[in-house]
């Protein structure tokens, strides 16, 4: 069958969404390489052995079909690209299902944009309505950065992650999190043998899981000449469409070298003008993003931060010796938990866990998952979440 690119389509996307295998579609499209972006209305080749057709019945909507074969509606929609109006489906008429999509509401063997993270954030609030989400503030760009909270209790702590835009399987990693709590919450029952009734009303778990969403959509979507920063960030990457190594902002602002923790310092050793990479800004607070959490931050008291990137399989937990002593018991519990190295303190500043520690003299920690080049690949997702699921359902009682 031929299928129609959709924005934010990845290959990966498209294979999840038929059943597919992403080498399969490569060798239906000689012209495609397994990293190449894919744009609007482009048409690409699909096998359909792993499409089941459905002959609409009368009274049948794309609504009451997707319910029938217990698929979300936006896969659905996305499998049968000529339906205009969702409200008018003919008798006969054929429609498409995907077998092999996932009931699950966070896909997590795909790349995770910000379309995702905003899609799965109202189905969440759908089926779940005890998640409490609320908007911290907005990107260059004016997306919206969202904070979501997992409890009523009094004991707050801040788990954040995608604050580089080619780690956005931190992003995943905290969604899928929530996804599998509110399960457990709303079916009264444990998770990895945690009582999650009771983390549910003596703690309160904020997680803003998408810092950066500008860029993590540039390094999964690739860019267009329609794009108001097309320019400004081609240049930025030296003529290369290639972003798969962009950490920053759109503007090419690092917004983990963006905190009055060192700032000067670091700065002497990083870029001086707006980069892919570790350009801290003209000075700290300076970007939309980090402003919003610098706030957010501010408006609670968080017991303790995880702020969570790729990669390397290690803990950072200390800042200029000015960390609580019980960081130290703390990280040793983590490094139990995940298999992670322990180190006290990274080799750059001006962190958001750096400023957090500095300023509350509270725990605060780094915690690089996974092992390899970002963006990692989507087949680590799983060990990475095993590795980490008892390390976010301990650190708030801890």
């Amino acid at each position: 069958m031929k299928y129609i690119v959709k924005k934010g389509d990845t290959l990966y996307k498209i294979a999840n969404r038929f059943g597919l295998t992403v080498n399969g579609i490569l060798a239906l499209n000689p012209q495609l390489e397994k990293d190449d972006y894919l744009y609007s209305g482009q048409i690409i080749n699909l096998a359909d052995s792993n499409l089941m057709e459905y002959s609409a019945q009368l009274g049948d909507t794309i609504y009451a079909i997707a319910e029938k074969f217990d698929l979300r509606i936006d896969h659905l929609l996305k499998a049968n690209p000529d339906i205009s109006n969702p409200d008018r489906i003919t008798i006969g008429q054929t429609i498409y299902i995907p077998k092999s999509i996932s009931s699950e509401i966070v896909q997590t063997n795909q790349e995770y944009s910000y379309e995702d993270l905003t899609t799965s954030i109202e189905a969440l609030k759908t089926k779940y309505p005890f998640i409490h989400t609320e908007i911290i503030g907005s990107s260059v760009m004016g997306k919206p950065i969202y904070a979501l909270r997992l409890g009523r209790g009094e004991k707050e702590v801040f788990y954040s992650g995608n604050w580089h835009a080619n780690e956005y399987l931190t992003g995943q990693l905290l969604m899928k999190f929530v996804e599998d709590y509110a399960k457990a919450y709303s079916q009264n029952r444990t998770l990895r043998g945690y009582d999650i009734n009771y983390l549910y009303h003596h703690t309160s778990i904020w997680i803003v899981p998408m810092v950066n969403p500008d860029g993590t959509e540039l390094v999964i979507e690739g860019i267009l000449p329609s794009h108001p920063y097309y320019q400004t960030v081609l240049d930025l990457n030296y003529g290369s469409k290639n972003f798969k190594g962009w950490t920053a902002n759109i503007r090419g602002v690092d917004l983990n070298h963006q905190w009055p923790a060192d700032w000067e310092e670091e700065n002497e050793r990083s870029p001086q003008v707006p980069s892919p990479r570790k350009y801290g800004g003209t000075q700290p607070l300076t970007e939309p993003e980090t402003i919003a959490v610098y706030e957010f931050t501010r408006k609670h008291h968080f017991r303790m931060v995880l702020a969570f990137h790729s990669q390397g399989q290690v803990i950072y937990w200390g800042f200029k010796g000015m960390e609580p002593p019980e960081s130290k018991k703390i990280v040793n519990r983590f490094a139990v938990l995940t298999g992670y190295l322990t180190e006290r303190t990274a080799y750059s500043g001006a962190g958001f866990k750096d400023w957090f520690i500095q300023e509350y003299r509270k725990p605060g920690f780094t915690i690089e998952v996974g092992i390899g080049t970002n963006p990692l690949p989507v087949t680590q997702f799983s060990q990475i979440y095993r590795e980490n699921l008892t390390l976010l359902l301990e650190a708030p009682l801890l």
